[in-house]
């Protein structure tokens, strides 16, 4: 029993909970109908105030002539300890609590007609209310608009239809409980209650009747034909309850002695003696609290479905919306961490493959580096008449004696220099890749939409990151080149055969015009020249090509995959300790 009635007070919190989440979308208000209600439907003064605050055990409903409950109040009921203080809290005054009943009186009517204003309009927003007390049992009761049969002065005409389909909306929900109240001193076939409980209820098994006033009626009647179910028959059994009276009220005679007097009515009238103990206040509040057990633990299976389907759909907002900051350093810089990992996980999504953008890179290495490596002007480097001039600056006054090795040696060293354009270029193009997929990816992570400047900050630090990759990546290519430069491969030219000229035209002639020196160098020793050192260029080219993309994702992508926040984070903990 403990549990179920936890489970109760549960129902009520969700309940409480489902009424906010129906002002921000349709979850709360679909959970909301999934759960059980109980509902008090009766017509004008027929004593719904005055059930409700029996089962309460306080005073503390608006009172008055004609329609004085002008909007829904969703009473919450929370059985507290033995010994712990009576208190209320609204809804709409979060945090503040009521120990003075009369001022939760005016609260309510004070609220209502800050919706309605002070005319005898009705809305359908409701007012919740939740009371805690060790003189309650857990339960939920929604005290509606009485119903009417005309409009009075200052009403609408259509406010008659108006009460009774906010009525309808309530008690047509299949799992909501319809607690209608008829006054005894009113014939039963006429009640607006039954009538409109009977349309959507036929069956009777979600109605409990409940019959004011016994103590007004007329000597010599009584409603034992009612309450022992012969007038009306309904699933559930009818309860009789006496209201206090009016002098009652004026003279503020508390409700837990209306119970005793309520009690010692029933247990000494002749009338409803044989059913004094299932009658009175006390009775229909255990009987409603009992039945809703009943519901729920039928309807626990699917009630406890719908929650973890709307837990499921509210946690889907919350992360399109944002979930709340909390106000302390420590959680703050959690969820700077959260965001930052989020970010860097759709940016590793994008270099490895999960999102398009890091194809480019490869792309890098495989069109754009090869086309400028094959249009390196190598063949205006070594034409005939640059190597002539190149060899011949590099003999000196001293001519060589075999092969012109610094001649070579100068020829391939500025071969090799061009390389550098192409690898500073791969460098560039690639450092362009990674900074837009920066971009793509605080665009795309959704927890980073709701704190532009946070977003800002960490493209800002990541393209500082990536600031430093390209330099120490240009640095690195510019070293692979100028390692080709300083120091060759000796076994390639050690392979050259260098086979003697020979001149067809006979032996030199000392009268033909010409550079001093130049005699020996024919056009074919020089176009070997040339030859000669395009083909190690070529070889050099072919390993460049190889190593230059490895440079490049070793000092950028890698990094950038390593460590792209760190100086963020290097950041965020400077911050973290002023």
């Amino acid at each position: 029993m403990a549990t179920m009635t936890s489970l109760i007070g549960l129902i009520n919190k969700i309940q409480r909970a489902c009424t906010v989440l129906g002002d921000y979308g349709g979850e709360g208000l679909s959970l909301w109908e999934a759960l059980p209600s109980v509902a008090v439907v009766g017509g004008q003064s027929s004593g719904k105030s005055s059930v409700l605050e029996s089962v309460v055990g306080r005073d503390f409903l608006p009172r008055g002539s004609g329609i004085v409950t002008r909007r829904p109040l969703v009473l919450q009921l929370h059985k507290t300890d033995n010994g712990t203080q009576e208190y209320a809290e609204f809804l709409h005054l979060p945090r503040k609590r009521f120990t003075d009943f009369a001022a939760v009186r005016k609260e309510i009517a004070d609220e209502t007609d800050r919706i309605t204003g002070k005319t005898k309009q009705i809305s359908n927003i409701p007012i919740q209310l939740s009371i805690y007390s060790p003189n309650v049992v857990n339960l939920t009761l929604i005290d509606l608009p009485g119903l009417t049969k005309v409009a009075v002065e200052g009403q609408q005409e259509s406010i008659v239809q108006d009460i009774e389909n906010m009525v309808r909306s309530y008690v047509e929900k299949p799992n909501c409980i319809i607690l209608a109240i008829s006054p005894a001193n009113q014939d039963i076939a006429t009640s607006d209650a039954i009538k409109i409980a009977r349309e959507v209820d036929p069956s009777g098994e979600r109605t409990f009747g409940v019959v004011t006033k016994l103590d007004l009626m007329d000597k010599g009647t009584n409603a034992v034909d009612v309450l022992e179910g012969r007038q009306y028959r309904l699933q559930h059994p009818w309860v009789g309850i006496v209201n206090r009276s009016q002098a009652d009220i004026n003279k503020n005679v508390d409700m837990i002695a209306a119970r005793r007097k309520e009690r010692e009515y029933f247990e000494t009238s002749p009338e409803y003696g044989h059913l004094a103990h299932k009658m009175g206040s006390e009775y229909l509040a255990k009987l409603l609290s009992q039945h809703l057990e009943q519901v729920i633990r039928q309807k626990i299976p699917s009630i406890i479905s719908l929650i973890n389907k709307t837990i499921d759909e509210l946690n889907a907002e919350l992360d399109r919306i944002g979930r709340p900051i909390a106000v302390d350093s420590g959680a703050q810089l959690y969820t700077i961490l959260e965001m930052c990992r989020a970010f860097d996980k759709v940016f590793k999504e994008h270099l490895e493959g999960g999102r398009a953008g890091g194809d480019r890179i490869y792309g890098v290495f495989d069109h754009q580096l090869p086309a400028a490596l094959k249009k390196l002007p190598f063949d205006r480097h070594l034409s005939l008449k640059n190597v002539q001039r190149v060899v011949t600056e590099a003999d000196g006054y001293q001519p060589h004696l075999i092969a012109p090795e610094q001649g070579y040696r100068r020829l391939i060293e500025g071969s090799i220099g061009y390389f550098k354009g192409p690898a500073e270029a791969s460098v560039d193009a690639v450092h362009f890749v990674l900074k837009e997929l920066v971009r793509k990816s605080i665009a795309e992570t959704e927890e980073l939409k709701r704190f532009p400047t946070l977003a800002n900050d960490i493209a800002t630090a990541s393209n500082e990151s990536l600031e430093k990759f390209r330099e120490e990546s240009r640095k690195t290519v510019t070293r692979l080149v100028d390692m080709e430069s300083s120091y060759l491969t000796v076994e390639f030219f050690r392979k050259i055969h260098f086979e003697p000229e020979k001149n067809p035209t006979g032996p030199p002639n000392p009268n033909r015009n010409g550079p001093p020196n130049m005699d020996s160098y024919t056009d074919n020793h020089l176009r070997k020249i040339g030859s000669n050192v395009s083909s190690y260029i070529s070889m050099v080219c072919d390993t460049l090509k190889n190593t230059i993309p490895k440079a490049v994702v070793h000092c950028q992508v890698r990094e950038a995959k390593r460590s792209l926040l760190n100086h963020f984070y290097v950041q965020v903990g400077r911050k973290e300790k002023e």
